[in-house]
């Protein structure tokens, strides 16, 4: 029984690691005032060039620069769309999403051959804590994780002292609520915007390479698989507040892993009802909780200086 738990505990982290990672730095996009709806293409692009990066040069940590140096990339169209051509956000985000699904499908299927076969990459390997991770139960599944995945972890902390203790923080969500009364302040509102999404959607990147080098050692068409889109149910779900959405990912992981588990376990049923379970409990959860969601009261507006 303690194994199974522990197997449950390790996958809950494994598969909620990338969503954190892409949810924190989402929500400074969303504080700001932009929907994000591009995360999905982000996290994409990612998954492809931390793979690529990581195959050219043998180095994992390159893979993860060249992911989010991509992620980079993607998040400067998207604000230049949004921010400074003032183009519907949810309709950007979308042709975002919808090239990045076709480029890499284009690139890789002419670097690797219809086959789609990658010879062996570097990945994020494990690092066990000495002592903590002898822990029963807990020691393994917290304390026996990749780099990428504590810094998932530390995001939370540091995301709400951001946000919430510092000036930096406190011009993002201000933008995000009343940009016009920023502009008369001073506040250049396009360049805090601007920042927000590159930052963003540099962390989407490096959350899209975990899930091609930290969950798998590969890249395959489709393999992000809507974990974009679950980041913003996350944000939705845990009411634009780190820690909530640090338990709405943790939840979201858990029921993947538990669809796994189910998948292993109960054969006479179909997989694909196991397999669509973590999104049918993200639509849920967000009928559930929307009504409470308490987004900024400009998002999705662009701004336009009289």
């Amino acid at each position: 029984m303690g194994d199974l738990i522990t197997r449950f505990l390790i996958t809950t982290l494994v598969m909620a690691a990338p969503m954190l990672i892409g949810a924190m730095g989402t929500l400074f996009i969303e504080r700001s005032g932009i929907i994000n709806i591009g995360n999905e293409g982000f996290m994409i692009i990612g998954a492809f060039m931390g793979v690529l990066g990581s195959y050219y040069s043998g180095s994992a940590l390159v893979g993860a620069l060249t992911a989010m140096g991509a992620g980079l990339v993607f998040g400067l169209i998207f604000a230049l769309f949004t921010v400074t051509f003032r183009a519907n956000q949810v309709v950007t985000g979308l042709a975002i999403n919808a090239v990045a699904e076709g480029l890499t499908s284009l690139l890789f299927r002419q670097l690797f051959g219809i086959s789609g076969v990658v010879p062996k990459i570097a990945t994020f390997e494990k690092v066990s804590i000495p002592l903590l991770s002898q822990i029963p139960i807990l020691g393994p599944s917290l304390f026996n994780q990749t780099l990428v995945a504590y810094l998932g972890l530390l995001l939370v902390p540091v995301t709400a002292f951001v946000l919430y203790k510092t000036k930096l923080g406190l011009t993002v969500r201000s933008v995000g609520e009343n940009p016009k009364a920023c502009d008369t302040m001073g506040i250049g509102v396009n360049r805090v915007r601007y920042g927000s999404v590159l930052y963003g959607s540099m962390l989407a990147g490096l959350a899209g390479a975990f899930v091609s080098m930290g969950q798998l050692s590969f890249f395959t068409e489709g393999m992000i698989a809507g974990k974009g889109y679950m980041t913003l149910a996350a944000i939705v779900f845990g009411n634009y507040s780190p820690v909530g959405i640090l338990v709405a990912c943790l939840l979201f992981g858990g029921v993947s892993s538990l669809q796994y588990q189910l998948q292993a376990t109960a054969s006479a049923i179909p997989y694909q009802i196991w397999v669509m379970l973590p999104y049918v409990f993200a639509v849920a959860a967000l009928c559930m909780y929307r009504v409470r969601s308490k987004a900024p009261a400009c998002s999705g507006i662009p701004y336009v200086r009289d």
